[in-house]
């Protein structure tokens, strides 16, 4: 029984710690892109510690109230439409021996996501594709390929910090 309440209040203290930051990005102007990429790693806590469907839950809870609670709706829908979700995923991808195959599963589904989150957004807030062109250059195009660079450095990060996690922090939390 005592290990199922820990299991309990650790996922609520990460899913309560994920959810404050997501509030914070009305108030911190880089925080609609900065907070959701942060908010989305203290999920690797609850996927190395209790596993991935508890980390799921956290992701639910989390989105679900983000979308009611917080003021920064664009910050929400880049943590529903990745962060959030991809170190979930990446625990899962990374179970692939093959490395190419790992990178080419992680780019497709980055590729996937913000191409997918591009077209909801501009089918529901209606926004001519004309209006995406400057200089004759598609600018969501630049974006993307500037995105997919960054995710190298984003994903790097995240295995950077499961890393220090897992050396640093573990064993002093899991320590009774």
């Amino acid at each position: 029984m005592k290990k199922k309440s820990f299991r309990v209040a650790f996922c609520g203290l990460i899913t309560a710690l994920t959810l404050a930051l997501m509030l914070m990005t009305t108030l911190i102007p880089v925080g609609t892109y900065a907070l959701p990429c942060i908010a989305g790693i203290l999920l690797t806590a609850v996927v190395i510690e209790f596993g991935w469907k508890w980390a799921v839950a956290a992701y639910a809870a989390v989105s679900i109230l983000s979308l009611f609670l917080a003021g920064d709706k664009e910050a929400v829908a880049y943590f529903i439409a990745f962060f959030g979700f991809y170190p979930i995923a990446k625990s899962g991808i990374e179970r692939i021996k093959s490395v190419v195959l790992q990178y080419v599963i992680k780019y497709a589904l980055f590729t996937i996501c913000v191409i997918a989150a591009f077209l909801v957004t501009t089918l529901v807030l209606m926004i001519p594709t004309e209006e995406f062109k400057l200089f004759g250059i598609y600018v969501p195009w630049v974006f993307l390929i500037i995105g997919e660079i960054m995710f190298f450095f984003y994903d790097k990060c995240v295995t950077i910090l499961i890393t220090r996690y897992i050396i640093s922090v573990r064993s002093k939390l899991f320590h009774f």
